[in-house]
C-alpha cells in the first residue's frame, strides 16, 4: 500500500487527451486502481469524437457504473433490449448535467461530443475482461465497418428512436 497522495492535474489530463487522439480507438484510460482485481475500479477516460463504445450492459444489480465529466462533453444513451433509445443524457463540464450513475443490467453507451473530453469513471471490481460486459447483438462489434455509422447515430439519436440496421 502506497502512502503517497495521487494528484491529477490538468497537465496529466491534457496528455491523456493527446494520447487518445493519436490512438486508433481514439480513447485512453488512466487507472487509479493498481490491480484489475481491485474491488473498486477508478479511472479517467479520455475520449475523442468518433470513438466507438459498443452498447453493452454490466450484468447484475450490483454492477452499476458512475461517470463524471471532467472536461469536454459526452452523451450517455440508454436502450431497451431491442436497441430503442430510452434516454439521452448530455454531460458537459459547464453543466447542467455533470455526472450519471447507470444501474446494473442497463443497456448503454457513451459518445464523445467534443475533442479533449475526459470522464472520471467508478465501477465495482474486479475487472474481468471476458465477463465485464454483455454486448448488444443489435450493434456492430468494435472495428466493424458499421461502427462508424453507429457513432454518428449516437450523436443525433433521440429517445424513442430505434438503432439503425446492421
Amino acid at each position: 500500500m502506497s502512502d503517497t497522495v495521487t494528484v491529477i492535474d490538468t497537465s496529466l489530463l491534457s496528455q491523456l487527451s493527446e494520447t487518445a487522439r493519436s490512438l486508433p480507438r481514439l480513447r485512453k484510460n488512466y487507472n487509479l486502481h493498481t490491480q484489475l482485481d481491485d474491488p473498486v475500479q477508478r479511472l479517467f477516460n479520455a475520449m475523442e469524437p468518433n470513438t466507438y463504445v459498443r452498447p453493452h450492459r454490466h450484468q447484475g444489480e450490483d454492477r452499476w457504473e458512475f461517470f463524471q465529466i471532467v472536461a469536454g462533453s459526452a452523451a450517455v444513451l440508454t436502450f431497451q433490449p431491442d436497441g430503442k433509445v430510452l434516454e439521452k443524457i448530455v454531460l458537459s463540464h459547464g453543466g447542467p448535467n455533470v455526472a450519471i450513475e447507470i444501474p446494473g443490467n442497463t443497456w448503454h453507451t457513451i459518445v464523445s461530443l467534443q475533442s479533449a473530453t475526459v470522464l472520471f469513471e467508478i465501477k465495482k471490481g474486479p475487472y474481468q475482461p471476458v465477463t465485464d460486459k454483455d454486448f448488444a447483438a443489435w450493434a456492430p462489434a468494435e472495428g466493424e465497418s458499421a461502427a462508424e455509422r453507429f457513432v454518428q447515430w449516437f450523436v443525433h439519436a433521440e429517445p424513442g428512436q430505434l438503432c439503425p440496421p446492421l
